[in-house]
């Protein structure tokens, strides 16, 4: 399970925008990276052309480039960044007993909701 996810509200906490808050867009399993909206803008240079309507589209674009998920962390119910763990819970589902986890902040141990 993963302890950042796509939604959740988070906190640069090193680089350029250290301090800056926003939700995760997507998640980069692959190079451990996340896309935070407003955070780590660059400039895009993508090829001008026309729609079939002529409207001109590309030119110099602002976009959310990834960052580091080890650059993030996840800000808790009191709105300060928090270390994520997990506590089991039993659930019964169809039945049968299972046991699920659920992401806990570790500063208060309360439980961390979308």
């Amino acid at each position: 399970m993963a302890k950042i996810k796509k939604g959740d509200l988070v906190q640069v906490i090193a680089g350029r925008d250290k301090g800056m808050q926003g939700h995760v867009l997507q998640v980069l399993t692959q190079s451990d990276r996340v896309i935070v909206e407003g955070v780590q803008r660059v400039k895009k240079h993508t090829k001008v052309g026309r729609t079939d309507r002529g409207a001109a589209t590309g030119g110099i674009e602002t976009v959310e480039a990834p960052i580091h998920i080890s650059n993030v962390a996840l800000v808790g119910p009191d709105k300060k960044p928090v270390r994520v763990g997990f506590r089991p819970v039993p659930v019964e589902r169809n039945g049968k007993k299972k046991i699920m986890r659920e992401r806990i902040g570790r500063r208060g141990g309360e439980e961390i909701e979308l």
